[in-house]
């Protein structure tokens, strides 16, 4: 028999909003978390947009206790799921502690944490530097935090892997729940927007120089110049779907019906990449045909070559304007490992209240890329099954499947 893998809670913690819904309402209107960065001066950097979040307050959604401990990004993991974990109406007694685990991806770690400790170490000694540096800069410190403070004990993972990750750590956790464990906490969460974070993705090369933050980001258009780095992400909530209904699980979002992830050939070699590969496979995985997904939720590089070869993959798959194509991570930047959970988040909302949210800014697609963006104002559409897709720097691409519950 198939084991079935159900959201059962969703929380997003994102540049134009704090919460599922705030986020949600925010997309929905267009309303655009780009914006110049305020962590620090970056009057000589030759970019200075990020998709920052603006209006946490650490300590009213985290214990005292764990302000001196953790980064930036771990504190948004740790608040978003405890709301995710809220709306799935699970705490520490709901299910035994070693059939909840955590599967929790970040590309970057604690970024800002361990640059400000580097800083007291080389300015004014190691005797300055604080002990908890020697886990909160950790990739596994968001997993760890988090299955320490919801007393969960069973498989954890922690994920590295840039974009595509975000997804592949829901691949993962599904497959944990096959295997036995009856919950899982999972997403992505990242944040890197200190001087050393901010410096580290200029230097890829793909981050847009344009001053103005409704035009620095525009995914599939003929004017796209680059991304613009943000941060956040989201946390789910992943059950065995039999043990969601018999502990009276109150909601169930989605499910995560499929899964896949390939790895492009090496450059030269003539053969094609792999994301188009991908798609297929997690449709197969899902046991659906092109023609049954009603929207594909973008990776949307926002580069010319990287929007054309996303372009020719969905074409590919689901013939010219086959299906309607959405990229809402241009109005919040992309967010690393967080990029990938906040679509999943967003296609679920969008299976919820079908509506598929409009791809901000964007206006002037070439008609040669074939696709049905999604522009101006939100489309109304029957959602039932979404795929959402994901790319790593280095060729990893990651496709999910989510479909009404």
């Amino acid at each position: 028999m198939t084991v079935r893998t159900v959201v059962t809670g969703v929380a997003v913690a994102a540049p134009n909003g704090l919460g599922t819904e705030d986020y949600w309402k925010a997309v929905l209107a267009g309303q655009n978390g780009i914006s110049e960065l305020v962590r620090f001066d970056a009057t000589g950097y030759p970019s200075r947009l990020a998709g920052q979040i603006l209006d946490f307050e650490a300590k009213d959604h985290i214990p005292s206790r764990l302000l001196p401990q953790t980064d930036v990004s771990t504190r948004y993991a740790i608040a978003a799921a405890g709301w995710a974990l809220e709306d799935a109406a699970v705490g520490p007694d709901t299910l035994p502690d070693y059939d909840m685990g955590v599967s929790l991806s970040t590309a970057q770690g604690g970024f800002e944490f361990t640059h400000q400790e580097f800083q007291k170490l080389w300015s004014k000694g190691p005797e300055y530097v604080s002990v908890y540096e020697s886990f909160a800069w950790f990739y596994a410190v968001n997993t760890g935090q988090v299955s320490i403070r919801n007393a969960m004990r069973g498989p954890g993972i922690a994920l590295v892997g840039e974009q595509a990750g975000g997804l592949d750590v829901v691949g993962h956790a599904r497959r944990v729940i096959r295997r036995g464990t009856r919950l899982v906490v999972s997403g992505g969460v990242d944040s890197a927007l200190d001087p050393w974070g901010y410096t580290s993705q200029l230097s890829g090369g793909l981050v847009s120089t344009v001053d103005d933050p409704a035009r620095a980001y525009l995914p599939f258009d003929r004017a796209a110049s680059g991304h613009v780095p943000g941060e956040g992400g989201a946390v789910l909530v992943l059950e065995e779907a039999g043990s969601a209904r018999d502990r009276g699980a109150p909601k169930v979002w989605g499910e995560i019906a499929g899964y896949a992830a390939t790895f492009d050939p090496r450059p030269g070699s003539g053969l094609p990449p792999g994301l188009r590969r991908a798609a297929e496979l997690a449709l197969a995985d899902a046991g659906l045909e092109p023609g049954d997904i009603d929207v594909v939720f973008a990776d949307a590089a926002g580069s010319t070559a990287g929007d054309r070869a996303e372009a020719d993959a969905i074409r590919e798959v689901f013939g010219p304007r086959g299906v309607a194509v959405t990229a809402p991570k241009a109005s919040i930047g992309r967010l690393c490992a967080g990029g990938g959970p906040v679509d999943l988040a967003t296609a679920l909302l969008s299976v919820r209240d079908g509506v598929v949210p409009a791809t901000a800014h964007t206006s002037d697609v070439p008609e040669e890329y074939g696709i049905d963006l999604v522009t101006g104002e939100p489309r109304t559409l029957a959602v039932r099954a979404a795929l959402v897709l994901g790319r790593g720097r280095w060729g990893f691409n990651s496709a999910v499947v989510v479909t009404a519950g």
